[in-house]
């Protein structure tokens, strides 16, 4: 009788297929000589299902040690809502390593609402209130919380919602942190999770392999798009996530912005380039980096025909998983 086939096998078989192609498509473009990119991690402390407090420190720590090996720095953006556990205390020591590190961090809301899907006065109390334990440990370092990311890059459904939320943000110090690169490590980070928590290695090692893959294929395109947009290439803010994933290839990620001529910079840094004062007035249900919304602004088009796309393998994965987890586990930023 012939062995049953876990469905895992065949979605892994098609992770490695999907891989080959990756490996073996032509470069979208050759590289600028030079570049700056800053590093954001959303989702702090802990990017995907709940786990122990000791496992979610030992990705920070694994994290942070790979960004202190490449020389550099980052922002994380923070849910308090993950610290409302009775290890609480441990959870708060994960953020004190982030600053411990070097590293600045912002707000991500309290409870990762979308801006789209509720009133404007409750999003408001609800970012308010995720400011609280990052906003006394910053301020216990003489420093204050100043950069705001928004949940699933969603900013409101009309200009009065927007208009009213960013005025509140100006008025208390904040400002948004946008996104300009990207490499969907969310899509990938729940099925490697799963991989793992199973004993499954040698699978986690491929969803591992499909992610680098991928992300060595979409951060030219970026900086093509960024060329296609402005004429130049502009400093980027490069959106990933709090995962075992990424403490998992931060070197690797390292090696991939090295590779490509990309400086790590800070988000400051990366802030000050003219690009970002573009005009951004998109409003509506779609949760776009700024590169697709300044293109709006301009009236000019990205390179969307060569955009590399996730493994369909790695996408149905993650739906499927997503409809049996945490909640937290379907945040996309």
């Amino acid at each position: 009788m012939p062995a049953k086939i876990s469905p895992f096998g065949s979605a892994f078989r098609m992770v490695a297929t999907a891989l080959l192609s990756l490996a073996t498509a032509p470069a979208i473009a050759a590289p600028a000589p030079s570049g700056t990119v800053a590093l954001t991690f959303d989702d702090l402390p802990v990017f995907g299902a709940k786990t122990s407090a000791a496992d979610g420190a030992a990705m920070t720590t694994r994290l942070l040690a790979g960004l202190k090996r490449a020389h550099d720095t980052a922002t994380g953006f923070v849910n308090e809502a993950q610290l409302a556990t009775p290890d609480r205390a441990d959870r708060v020591r994960m953020l004190s390593q982030w600053l411990d590190a070097g590293m600045d961090l912002g707000n991500h809301s309290y409870s990762h609402l979308s801006l789209n899907a509720v009133p404007v006065e409750t999003y408001i109390a609800d970012v308010a209130h995720g400011a609280q334990e990052t906003g006394a440990l910053l301020a216990a370092r003489g420093r204050r919380e100043r950069w705001y990311r928004y949940p699933y890059l969603e900013t409101g459904l009309t200009h009065a919602v927007r208009h009213r939320f960013e005025g509140w943000l100006a008025t208390h110090g904040y400002r948004v942190a946008p996104v300009t690169m990207e490499n969907s490590d969310w899509r990938f980070a729940t099925p490697y999770d799963a991989a793992v928590a199973r004993g499954d290695h040698a699978g986690a090692e491929r969803i591992r392999a499909a992610y680098l893959a991928y992300t060595r294929q979409i951060v030219p395109w970026y900086r093509q798009a960024g060329r296609a947009l402005f004429g130049r290439e502009p400093a980027f803010v490069f959106l990933l996530h709090a995962s075992h994933l990424n403490a998992a290839s931060i070197d690797d990620l390292a090696a991939i912005l090295r590779d490509q001529h990309l400086r790590v910079v800070s988000l400051d840094t990366a802030m000050r380039d003219p690009a970002y004062r573009t005009p951004d007035t998109y409003v509506g249900p779609n949760g776009d980096g700024w590169l697709d919304r300044w293109a709006l602004t301009l009236h000019r088009s990205l390179p969307y025909a060569s955009l590399p796309t996730v493994p369909k393998a790695i996408i149905a994965e993650d739906a499927r998983l997503e409809g049996a987890t945490d909640p937290r586990a379907a945040a996309t930023s």
